[in-house]
């Protein structure tokens, strides 16, 4: 049955790779349902899509790899997913499928649906402007609507010929916290006047099992140089607590490991080691100064080397257009520079407040609140 003529009923199909795209994707559904109270959602998610009323098909958690190599153990549960949702579109068309981030997953299902005659809107865009500007010819063939959070992203496709829209960066609504300080620190178990270093490894398993080693480590070396210090793991809702304590039980490192309050546990740290993502973004956000790093596996480091076209890898940094905060990349992210990084931030208040005043410059940039508002009314709008 096409519910796409079905009276009184509208199905909208989501599909989002990763934890960051959980998050974006939950805030627009619940901003979609309060302007269109009848639309019914399905897609590939996680616990924020689902909390939100999005009946799930694949959990996020299942799809979320990192570099080429790291593909390879889960190709075949990600192209059976990719079978059940090209056939959904076929047999069960929805009235539009929104499509965030996650390109090598998305655009064929763009494309699939494309030529279902089922419009496309695509959420959050890929880093074609960094490497593999070639997609954007997909984009530009398959997607009826590009809705970007990257100020410099409108230009970049008005000039390629996508009928893009800057929304401003969702993360302006999410990143918030609920207590103060002092509340903050007894909620997730911190002594006040202790330094509190962040461990943000990431959201996937296969990035923390190379990440969290690194930074354990390192957390060994800050014990040894700056007292007293106390260690806080806010843990991505992609990963099992019990995938996490194993590999720190392998360390003579005290971590405290948090599942919620995450925003306010970041935000009463001192200094954080965040893995290159949206985290780092969240982590500005939240004031805290950090040391990004970033590792995978050496194969595809150097395939991707070959064609990334930036001068930076974390967010943070992309959108200042400079160097706000440090980054160590594969061989760079030893734990002995790492320690380095989190202790000249712990103990030179210069060097920290400057990379605070640096993100409130950032923020300026990502725009005004209401992302997820704005976006829910361009997507009502192609129902």
């Amino acid at each position: 049955m096409d519910y796409r003529t079905v009276k009184g009923t509208k199905k909208v199909l989501i599909v989002a790779g990763e934890a960051s795209g959980d998050l974006h994707g939950g805030n627009l559904v619940r901003e979609m349902r309060m302007l269109r109270p009848e639309l019914e959602f399905s897609g590939i998610g996680g616990k924020k899509m689902e909390a939100a009323g999005v009946r799930l098909i694949a959990d996020v958690a299942d799809m979320a790899v990192v570099g080429l190599t790291e593909v390879i153990g889960k190709l075949g549960a990600v192209l059976f997913v990719m079978r059940k949702v090209k056939a959904m579109l076929k047999e069960d068309p929805p009235a539009l499928l929104i499509l965030i981030d996650y390109p090598d997953f998305n655009l064929p299902l763009a494309r699939a649906a494309h030529r279902q005659g089922i419009k496309v809107m695509y959420y959050i865009s890929p880093q074609v402007w960094a490497w593999r500007k070639g997609r954007v010819n997909a984009i530009r063939e398959n997607v009826d609507k590009m809705v970007v959070i990257l100020p410099f992203e409108s230009e970049f496709y008005r000039k390629e010929g996508v009928d893009a829209t800057f929304v401003g960066h969702p993360l302006l609504d999410a990143v918030q916290t609920s207590c103060t300080r002092p509340e903050a620190l007894a909620r997730n178990g911190l002594k006040d006047e202790t330094v509190t270093v962040a461990i943000l490894p990431g959201s996937r398993r296969g990035e923390v099992e190379k990440l969290l080693p690194e930074m354990l480590e390192a957390c060994r070396i800050i014990a040894d140089r700056v007292s007293p210090v106390q260690f806080v793991l806010p843990l991505a809702p992609t990963l099992a607590l019990s995938f996490v304590e194993n590999i720190i039980r392998r360390y003579d490192v005290p971590v405290r490991i948090v599942e919620k309050d995450l925003y306010e546990a970041i935000a009463v740290s001192d200094a954080a080691i965040v893995a290159s993502g949206t985290a780092t973004l969240e982590t500005a956000l939240l004031g805290a100064p950090m040391v990004v790093i970033y590792k995978i596996s050496p194969l595809s480091y150097a395939v991707g080397k070959r064609f990334i076209k930036v001068d930076h890898i974390s967010l943070v940094n992309l959108i200042a257009g400079r160097e706000v905060v440090p980054e160590l990349i594969q061989q760079e992210a030893t734990p002995d520079r790492i320690a380095a990084g989190v202790r000249e931030l712990i103990v030179n208040e210069k060097v920290s407040q400057k990379m605070r005043d640096s993100y409130a410059e950032l923020r300026g940039k990502l725009g005004t609140p209401g992302a997820s508002r704005r976006t829910a009314g361009i997507a009502c709008g192609m129902l």
